[in-house]
């Protein structure tokens, strides 16, 4: 048992050392990735949601290949689970609310 007690610190120190470049790749991508959008970004939002809107109107989202329908299917399954999260927390309960 003090062998691994003894070990303690020298494997700490190479946790540190192991995990240095897996955050300091994490942290370059969240500081991009995970910022809430700038007053510049809204023109771009509006934009895209015009083409949205436009694209279901027109049909051209028939054009899509498979992966791309695939991968929009799979970003609105997760909104729509992270939706379902919300609601779970702010409710405080699984199943219904606590009248």
């Amino acid at each position: 048992m003090s062998k691994l007690v003894s070990q303690i610190p020298t494997l700490a120190a190479r946790l540190v050392q192991e995990s240095k470049p897996k955050l300091n790749t994490f942290m370059k991508y969240a500081k991009v990735e995970l910022t809430p959008p700038t007053p510049a970004d809204i023109p771009q939002i509006r934009a895209g949601i015009g083409r949205l809107i436009s694209s279901a109107k027109n049909g051209t989202w028939k054009n899509l290949t498979v992966r791309e329908a695939w991968l929009n299917t799979l970003v609105g399954i997760e909104v729509l689970c992270w939706f379902y999260v919300g609601e779970c927390i702010g409710k405080r309960h699984i199943v219904g609310y606590d009248v």
